[in-house]
């Protein structure tokens, strides 16, 4: 690179950090100055410590600083070159050389204008395009880091033009689309545009392999290893889940639900109850009976998500879609709980948003099943977008 910009596309389980942190190590094996960045302390963290275990492996150490945040934990015992500065103001004074991680607050201070080789911008799909703009003046070249298919960044406000677009989408912007008004972003990264890791090691390749034609162009495979994984199904088994593993449709009619439903609670209750126990065996070829652990329940609303809370084991792993980004487990549960025809004022495209329906359902590494009202696919389409969430609908219901 010189001067320019790179997009680093990585879809859920392709080891965008694992890639990410061996070209930062090899950078700075060669002398560059590198800043990590992100919306959150946690997400440049979680890349510096991986940034640590790559310089480890080629016999070095992880050395710079790390601004603001939490001043203690294992980023900086397992890297003990790297130090804690807590003020944005003192930290160009602080730093010489190696690698530099903060947010927003810190690269877009003036004494940092020109100082890195390269800036990294972590999870760059929720970093606004301002902020990215702002902190790119510290860096001859920036590297965005994230998947335009997975959650945006939550916005508010109004904002003009292509202002209330995130980084990632601005940079992925497709230039040729006939809406200029509703830019459509590119699903794959070009290849001249950036990388896109195209290899799952979390998915298995039933389940994969429809995430990859609804949401990746079909460019998306699951590494060989994945498709060890299964669940034991019992013999003359004639429950709800029959299968080893893939993605199952568990249909149950209802009527008047928006935002939660006892129906939809009882049948999330009741699969679980039945893969409870059931033999597991992962990637590694190692085999586990499924426990509370081993499970993700995700609905769309709070609502559904505190049903789900109140009528599961405690400590089960239960949220909306936000909360588990990044998380995996063996088996996923997604519920719907909107009625047919009842979508409230967020309608259709908010249940059915593919980049929310890409991250539920792409949580799971054997099995992911989706609870719902299987009339909605028979919603009338009041546009093309609707159509295209149909049949998303569709393709989840007859995988």
């Amino acid at each position: 690179m010189n001067g320019g910009c790179l997009v680093v596309q990585g879809p859920p389980g392709t080891g965008k950090s694992y890639t990410a942190s061996r070209v930062i190590a090899s950078l700075l094996a060669a002398g560059k100055k590198v800043g990590v960045a992100s919306n959150s302390h946690k997400a440049v963290i979680n890349l510096l410590i991986a940034c640590g275990n790559a310089a480890r492996e080629t016999g070095r150490h992880l050395s710079g600083i790390k601004v603001g945040g939490e001043a203690t934990g294992p980023v900086f015992t397992d890297n003990p070159n790297l130090h804690y500065v807590a003020n944005n103001g003192a930290a160009a004074a602080a730093y010489s050389s190696g690698i530099v991680g903060g947010t927003a607050w810190l690269f877009t201070r003036p004494e940092w204008e020109g100082v890195l080789d390269f800036l990294f911008i972590d999870e760059a799909g929720q970093v606004s395009l301002a902020n990215a703009v702002a902190m790119a003046r510290c860096a001859k070249n920036l590297v965005l880091l994230g998947d335009q298919m997975q959650l945006e960044q939550p916005v508010q406000g109004s904002h003009p033009g292509d202002a209330g677009l995130s980084a990632l989408q601005y940079a992925l912007k497709n230039t040729k689309a006939s809406r200029p008004d509703a830019p459509v972003l590119h699903a794959v990264v070009p290849a001249d545009y950036g990388l896109f890791l195209g290899e799952s090691r979390r998915m298995h390749p039933s389940v994969c392999r429809v995430i990859s034609e609804s949401i990746y162009e079909g460019r998306l495979n699951a590494h060989a290893d994945c498709a060890r994984q299964k669940i034991v199904v019992p013999a003359n088994a004639n429950g709800l889940i029959t299968v080893e593993n893939g993605i199952v449709f568990s249909g149950v009619e209802h009527d008047g639900d928006i935002q939660q439903s006892d129906e939809e609670v009882q049948r999330v209750c009741a699969i679980f109850q039945e893969l409870l126990g059931r033999q597991y065996t992962d990637k590694d070829d190692k085999t586990h009976s499924l426990a509370l652990n081993d499970f993700l329940f995700i609905a769309p609303y709070n609502a559904q998500v505190r049903s789900l809370q109140a009528a599961l084991p405690a400590n089960a792993r239960v949220g909306s879609v936000d909360k588990f980004q990044g998380q995996e487990a063996p088996v996923c549960i997604l519920s719907l709980c909107s009625s047919y025809g009842e979508y409230g004022s967020r309608g259709l495209g908010f249940i059915l948003d593919r980049n929310r329906v890409n991250v539920a359902v792409s949580r799971a590494q054997c099995l992911a099943v989706v609870v719902a009202d299987p009339r909605i696919a028979t919603t009338p389409a009041g546009s093309l977008d609707e159509m295209m969430l149909i049949n998303l609908f569709c393709k989840l219901a007859t995988p």
